[in-house]
């Protein structure tokens, strides 16, 4: 999936729950997300959605067995602006199971902005585990 484009080019409401279409030249991918558990990195992930951001990125890290990544890089590799970042709430009960989707960052635990990642197997190694560096894991938003 390294160099597809995704589009992302809807946000609908299904009973209640945000879901957003992501379209790509692999097939459309429908990611849900929860408000409830994780509202800042819901409303974060929707704000991008919403202005357009997505358009043109690629999922530019994929680890077979691992998970995908985008939302933060063209086509050509250029790395594509984002805006500031939000505080981490891998400590919402949500966990990295498969096919959920997750706040990327640096080793700054509240350093994620637009890029994600799916999660193609249980990843429990990246859950919250403490109010720390080493142990603040990965914000599962849906």
């Amino acid at each position: 999936m390294v160099g597809r484009r995704p589009v992302f080019n809807s946000a609908f409401y299904v009973k209640g729950v945000i879901v957003i279409k992501l379209e790509t030249s692999m097939g459309d991918i429908f990611l849900e997300l929860n408000e409830e558990k994780a509202p800042k990195s819901a409303a974060n992930f929707l704000d991008y959605v919403n202005r357009g951001h997505y358009n043109g990125t690629i999922f530019h890290r994929v680890i077979d067995g691992f998970m995908i990544q985008g939302g933060g890089m063209t086509a050509d590799m250029g790395e594509k602006g984002s805006g500031a970042p939000i505080e981490n709430e891998a400590d919402n009960g949500l966990t990295n199971d498969p096919y959920t989707v997750a706040m990327a960052r640096t080793s700054d635990p509240h350093s994620a902005t637009a890029q994600f990642f799916i999660n193609v197997k249980k990843n429990d190694f990246l859950n919250h585990k403490a109010k720390n560096e080493a142990g603040w894991g990965y914000a599962v938003f849906g």
